[in-house]
C-alpha cells in the first residue's frame, strides 16, 4: 500500500512541476510491465503520456547497449553499461547492511523478462494458443530453461495477463513503435474481466 500511495504521490508532484513549465509527465513503463500488471494503478501510468507503452523491457535492454557501445562519450556509456549490469529491483526496498547488494531481484518473484516477452509476442501478435507457446519455448529457450520451468512461468504470466487488463484500459497515450501494443488508444481490445480459465485447462 505504501509503494501505491507514494507512486501517486510522486506523479502528482510531477505533473504539478510540469503545468508550471508547460511540460509534460512521460511514463516509465514498458510494454512487459504493463503485459504483466507491474503498473501501479492510478499513480505509474497515469502519466501524460506512455512513451514506451509499445516496447519490452528485453528490447529496452538492447537499445541501451546499442548506445553504450556506439556513443562517442565515454562516461555516459559507462554509467549506462552500469545501469545494464544491475539487476530490475522493485522501489523503496533497502539494500543490505553494507549498502550495496540489492536485497530483492524482479525476476526472481516474476519470473524472466526474456520468456514473459517470448509469450507475449506469440500470444498478441501470432494468435497462439498455450500449448503451442510451450512447444516455441521449449525450442527457443530450451538450453537455458527445463519444460517444468518454461511451463510454470507461462501459466504465471497468463494469469497474470488476464487478470491486469483493467490497467490497461485506463492507459494514457502511447506511440504504437513495434507490432505488438497493449494501449486500447492503438489498436488493442480486451475486456477487462477477461477470464483465464481456458488457456490454464488447456496447460494442464
Amino acid at each position: 500500500m505504501f509503494e501505491n500511495g507514494q507512486a501517486r504521490e510522486r506523479t502528482k508532484v510531477l505533473m504539478d512541476i510540469a503545468n508550471q513549465v508547460n511540460g509534460l509527465v512521460i511514463g516509465t513503463g514498458d510494454l512487459s510491465e504493463l503485459a504483466l500488471g507491474w503498473a501501479t494503478y492510478n499513480g505509474d501510468h497515469m502519466s501524460m503520456y506512455a512513451v514506451n507503452a509499445s516496447v519490452p523491457k528485453t528490447l529496452v535492454r538492447h537499445i541501451v547497449k546499442y548506445y553504450a557501445d556506439t556513443c562517442n562519450y565515454q562516461p555516459l556509456s559507462e554509467v549506462l553499461l552500469d545501469i545494464l549490469d544491475t539487476p530490475v529491483s522493485p522501489e523503496l526496498l533497502p539494500t543490505d547492511e553494507s549498502g550495496t547488494m540489492i536485497t530483492q531481484k524482479t525476476e526472481d518473484l516474476v519470473g524472466p523478462y526474456e520468456l514473459h516477452d517470448f509469450f507475449l509476442y506469440h500470444l498478441v501478435r501470432r494468435g497462439s494458443e498455450p500449448k503451442k507457446i510451450l512447444r516455441l519455448a521449449r525450442c527457443a529457450f530450451g538450453g537455458e530453461y527445463d519444460e517444468q520451468t518454461i511451463l510454470y512461468w507461462l501459466k504465471v504470466f497468463i494469469r497474470r495477463f488476464f487478470s491486469q487488463q483493467f490497467k490497461r484500459s485506463c492507459l494514457p497515450d502511447g506511440a504504437k513503435i513495434g507490432s505488438v501494443t497493449l494501449s486500447p488508444r492503438g489498436d488493442w481490445r480486451m475486456p477487462s474481466d477477461a477470464c483465464a480459465d481456458i488457456w490454464l485447462e488447456e496447460l494442464n
